[in-house]
């Protein structure tokens, strides 16, 4: 039994100086040089100081809600509020996911209908929502096609061809899942190279890992003839979901001949991103690989009731506590449910509308090594300022100074220099002329005054951090004692 003792606080303030919780029998498993003695000095300040305090916080931290945040194949898309406040809701954020399931059919209902949409939306006939993030969907989807060899006694197959352009998770999960990692050279065009696959397919390889959109914002044009490929000598397809966000609506993965694929929420339904999670890295799967997703699966009865099926002998276990994380489910839901069909298709057209714009305007001042029609987002190439010795790093600095957050750079590694924008469907056309004018006078500052972008950022809380140094000299302590 814990007794509290509660000292009389000041008037006006938040908190006074508590003294410890006394715990009966505590000292008969804490070691006595831990238990405290003496109370505990709490700072002792007004609510309006405590308010003003976190508000300058935020103030410092940039976010979507802040300013115009460009970070290619992350896609930071604005969260809706009201997804906010339906996940609030008390019947929904007050659950417990080791409730009897007759007290959660609700709930429950959620994740199928959510379920169900994404299956439509992908093309596909089976999901879990289980996975955390969407690397861990890339391991459970992995896992998967690990499981479908094993059990059809194909023991040979000991590799996964992967992009040059590929996110690094990609060969990252292949080699967690003891595959050898190929890969696959690109084209002129910022494709896979059809004969660099035909080179490397054979019977060893157990499957292509993709994004499509790939990660230069290029679709892949020959996807059909890979897919056949890949099946013609019994591999199997995996789409990373990453780039969803250009297709949703259009055309579906499983229709390119895809096998199994993940989804981020936070990319394409618009749930939180940022700050490790939580995160939703949904996977869906064709027929084939079905028998083989994670336990348990949400399943309904003949009587219209939702379940939770762990009768799946060949599946590959669980892969996370419970469910998956419930909250991101629901305002995914809200925000399909807002959107509708059309909302959805629109979505994507306003994204690739929105990249192929920027990307006609600062080609004249970047160079752009895939002059081509992008889909949600496109990669420019920092060598011309480069010459001036501006970096790329340079420039995603400057950018700061005016109130941008910066692109992704140095990725994908095919694009010297690399600039990777996306303003996704979100953005007016006012904010991406006011980008292109920062984008520009950038460019301008790197060719006439180099040194003013080489010592940015200027302006911001925090500013120049010396990189070399930090990597050299790694500061490891917890706290501000160390040393």
């Amino acid at each position: 039994m814990t007794k509290l003792l509660l000292e009389k606080s000041k008037p006006g303030r938040v908190c006074s100086n508590l003294p410890v919780e006394e715990t009966q029998d505590s000292s008969s498993f804490i070691p006595k040089d831990f238990l405290r003695t003496d109370s505990l000095e709490l700072p002792e300040i007004s609510e309006v100081e405590l308010i003003r305090h976190f508000s300058e916080l935020a103030k410092k931290n940039f976010s979507i809600d802040s300013g115009f945040y460009p970070l290619g194949s992350c896609t930071m898309k604005y969260n809706p509020k009201i997804n906010e406040q339906v996940a609030r809701i008390e019947r929904l954020n007050t659950i417990h996911p080791k409730q009897p399931e007759e007290q959660v059919q609700g709930a429950l209902e959620v994740m199928h209908v959510l379920g169900e949409y994404l299956k439509e939306i992908t093309g596909f006939k089976a999901i879990t929502l289980q996975p955390a993030a969407g690397a861990h969907g890339e391991l459970t989807g992995l896992l998967m096609i690990k499981k479908y060899f094993e059990n059809i006694g194909d023991k040979k197959r000991n590799k996964v061809l992967v992009p040059d352009t590929a996110h690094g998770t990609n060969p990252a999960t292949a080699g967690m899942c003891g595959y050898k990692v190929v890969e696959l050279k690109s084209n002129s065009r910022g494709q896979v190279e059809v004969e660099s696959l035909k080179n490397n397919l054979d019977d060893s390889v157990a499957a292509i890992m993709m994004t499509n959109p790939n990660t230069l914002g290029i679709f892949e044009e020959n996807i059909l003839e890979i897919s056949k490929l890949a099946h013609s000598t019994g591999a199997l397809l995996y789409y990373d979901g990453a780039n969803l966000n250009a297709i949703m609506g259009i055309v579906k993965p499983g229709d390119m001949g895809f096998d199994v694929c993940h989804l981020n929420l936070h990319k394409t339904f618009s749930t939180p991103h940022g700050g490790g999670g939580p995160g939703a890295g949904v996977v869906c799967c064709n027929e084939k690989l079905e028998p083989y997703l994670p336990t348990p699966i949400l399943s309904k009865d003949s009587n219209g009731k939702y379940f939770w099926d762990y009768n799946k002998k060949d599946s590959i276990g669980k892969i996370k506590g419970y469910y998956g994380n419930f909250g991101m489910f629901v305002r995914a839901l809200a925000y399909i449910w807002a959107n509708g069909k059309e909302g959805l298709t629109q979505v994507s057209q306003d994204a690739v509308l929105n990249a192929n714009y920027l990307k006609e305007k600062l080609k004249q001042f970047y160079d752009l090594p895939y002059d081509l029609e992008c889909m949600h987002e496109f990669v420019l190439s920092g060598k011309r300022q480069k010459k001036n010795g501006v970096s790329t790093l340079n420039i995603a600095k400057r950018l700061l100074d005016y109130g941008v957050h910066a692109p992704t750079i140095y990725f994908p590694l095919v694009v010297p220099e690399a600039i990777m924008i996306e303003p996704t469907e979100t953005e007016t056309k006012e904010i991406l002329d006011e980008f292109v004018e920062i984008m520009k006078k950038v460019a301008e500052e790197a060719s006439s005054n180099p040194e003013l972008v080489i010592g940015a950022p200027y302006n911001t809380p925090v500013r120049r951090v010396d990189e070399a140094t930090a990597a050299r000299n790694l500061n490891l302590c917890w706290n501000s004692g160390c040393k």
